[in-house]
């Protein structure tokens, strides 16, 4: 009976490993997303903010390249400006071990997507932060801070000067 039920709890939190879903300032994740956050808020993402544009990336990947000071998308083996020339000014260094060579990976038990955090499901997706018009309520975004903006109904990504929007 010991080894039924030690079985049955190890199949449960394999299968729940499986499914992964993350909610972040709410209890519950919505079905359809692999990470969920809180809505209400007036906070976002913040975008990795890089130097020297990743090799071979995953398509999807999403960053700030300081050296133009552009919000930028990996898509089909090419890089994809989001925005115009903003400004990088406003990041603070980090002073830690930025390449520690290990990952989270949310959604999947491995990946080959090269990144800090991977999100990565065959059936599920990431809901952006929802912010009520974040370029009247964020005070101070940081630049790179991406969120969905309840009221025009799109994606918001600040790149250190302006917001920028898409449908």
């Amino acid at each position: 009976m010991k080894r039924i039920l030690i079985l049955s709890i190890l199949l449960f939190s394999y299968s729940v490993g499986l499914k992964a879903q993350t909610a972040i300032e709410k209890r519950t994740a919505d079905g359809s997303s692999v990470i969920d956050f809180a809505a209400g808020t007036t906070k976002g993402i913040i975008l990795p903010a890089v130097e020297t544009l990743p090799a071979t990336p995953a398509n999807g990947t999403f960053l700030l390249y300081k050296i133009d000071q552009k919000i930028k998308m990996y898509q089909n083996g090419a890089w994809i400006d989001l925005s115009e020339a903003g400004s990088t000014t406003a990041i603070v260094p980090y002073s830690g071990n930025v390449d520690n060579g290990k990952k989270t990976i949310i959604g999947n038990r491995t990946t080959t997507a090269d990144g800090v955090l991977v999100l990565e499901a065959s059936d599920k997706a990431m809901i952006l932060p929802k912010v009520a018009n974040p370029h009247l309520t964020v005070k101070g975004p940081y630049p790179g801070m991406m969120c969905y903006d309840t009221i025009s109904k799109s994606l918001a990504v600040f790149d250190g000067k302006l917001w920028n929007f898409w449908k």
